[in-house]
């Protein structure tokens, strides 16, 4: 006696209904996501921990607006060559290194009327 054997190509089994692709975001996508929030994350300058302290110490408190704008003329000293400048605010003297975008250290501005600032090669003033 022979066996026979039927041979039936198998379907799969699809739902009657359509679902939606998984999608999942595209590498370069989500990179630049990631890059943007991080720009958006980085203050416009650095604070040493000896700046800080300096600031503690004399009472010096600089506003964010006034931050930003210290962040984007330190850029723009850079970009002439200067590695360390002196801004002068209304009420304050930074010395900050243009090199690495960090505030070195902070004085009012009476102290910083009888000092001598060397090894700076810049100097930005800000009215604000």
């Amino acid at each position: 006696m022979e066996k026979t054997f039927v041979h039936r190509s198998l379907q799969p089994i699809t739902p009657n209904f359509k679902t939606k692709p998984i999608t999942k975001p595209s590498i370069a996508s989500s990179f630049a996501a990631q890059l943007d929030k991080a720009i958006q994350d980085v203050p416009p300058i650095h604070i040493s921990k000896h700046a800080k302290v300096r600031m503690e110490q004399r009472g010096i408190s600089i506003t964010p607006h006034t931050w930003e704008k210290i962040g984007e003329k330190v850029d723009e000293a850079k970009t002439k060559g200067v590695q360390d400048s002196l801004v002068i605010l209304k009420d304050a003297a930074l010395i900050v290194s243009a090199k690495n975008k960090t505030v070195i250290t902070a004085l009012d501005r009476e102290e910083a009327s009888s000092q001598i600032f060397t090894n700076i090669n810049g100097t930005i003033l800000i009215d604000s």
